[in-house]
């Protein structure tokens, strides 16, 4: 990535070029979800900035990107869980923080499957504690910035996703998803809190823990010279981007909140090259060198949609934000993140 502006941390890299320094200089952030993978990016790239970061943890993983880079030791620390709403107040009213990243979520759709009832309390309930004790804060109320999904839109028969696409999330992960978008807008529209919602696709990079992703999944087994595998029939069409590219689109959101376009908006955030999860793994072999480990295909995924891709107009020409990571030059990153991390 010579030449284009990015930063190692701990081989996680970021793009510097579209974020506005002057702007976070002194400011104070809540992130949730901070030990997650776009999580301890964002914190990364925040105390760079020289903003001040306060992070919700509910259960502080030593493995986690947060922990290894040290950032833990430069942010303050707030223990507790989303559907808990005197934690949400502390963490809020309590530290006076002015912008707030609701990151923090039950984000595996296997998981969610199986447990409706947790999944629902996380990302539901914990979006509206979130929201209401922003708006407790009345005229010192924070921005806010709420994580969605592609998954909210449910399945489509036009694509790519745009913005103005009805949300029809049916599986327990997706429903979840599209009422705390929903949610949001509505203190939004409501309350004139400033705020605003993303819609990715899959994230990748350094720092993801979660071992049934595909491309975590898929690095491991490939590095103890095992055959990847493949939940679904392997022609699944999906966006993925890299970690690096979301963290910049969460602080450019940010950053044009006082924008009336800007304010109670949702934003699709993709490279617009939406690839089969076959390819996925075929790009990983051939980055790694392992193009003889032929996958193994289990056909045996249930409750997915199979085709999910953004369209992230909408972000280009209202944030300012573009996509700097192609997707080999994000996997190569991730390759060497795992390499080190594993080794």
């Amino acid at each position: 990535m010579e030449g284009m502006g990015g930063l190692n941390l701990g081989s996680i890299k970021v793009d510097r070029q579209q974020s506005k320094s002057g702007f976070w200089h002194g400011r104070r952030a809540l992130v949730t979800g901070a030990t997650g993978i776009i999580g301890s990016c964002l914190v990364h790239e925040l105390l760079r900035l020289e903003c001040h970061v306060v992070a919700l943890v509910q259960d502080l993983d030593p493995q986690s990107e947060l922990c290894r880079s040290g950032d833990i030791n430069r942010v303050s620390v707030v223990n507790g869980s989303l559907d808990d709403f005197s934690t949400l107040q502390r963490a809020i009213g309590g530290k006076e923080v002015d912008v707030v990243f609701h990151l923090g979520a039950q984000t595996i759709v296997g998981h969610a499957q199986k447990f409706p009832l947790l999944t629902f309390e996380s990302n539901v309930r914990g979006t509206y504690n979130l929201m209401e004790a922003c708006r407790l804060q009345g005229e010192s109320a924070p921005r806010v910035v709420i994580a969605s999904s592609d998954k909210a839109y449910g399945e489509a028969s036009t694509l790519p996703y745009t913005e103005d696409m009805p949300l029809n999330g049916r599986n327990p992960y997706d429903a979840s998803k599209a009422c705390a978008d929903i949610i949001a807008q509505s203190f939004q529209h409501t309350y004139g809190l400033h705020a605003a919602i993303i819609r990715c696709g899959n994230v990748f990079g350094g720092g993801d823990l979660n071992w049934s992703r595909i491309v975590p999944g898929t690095i491991r087994s490939l590095m103890r010279k095992e055959q990847p595998i493949i939940r679904s029939d392997g022609s699944y069409l999906r966006d993925y981007i890299y970690v690096g590219d979301v963290a910049q689109a969460y602080i450019r959101a940010v950053e044009c909140l006082d924008d009336a376009s800007v304010k109670g908006a949702a934003f699709n955030i993709s490279n617009e090259s939406p690839v089969s999860v076959l390819e996925l793994v075929q790009a990983i072999q051939k980055i790694m060198g392992c193009e003889h480990l032929e996958p193994v295909i289990l056909n045996s995924a249930h409750g997915e949609i199979k085709d999910q891709y953004l369209s992230a107009t909408k972000a280009k020409e209202l944030l300012g934000w573009k996509p700097i990571y192609d997707l080999d030059q994000g996997l190569t990153e991730t390759v060497q993140w795992y390499q080190d991390f594993l080794r």
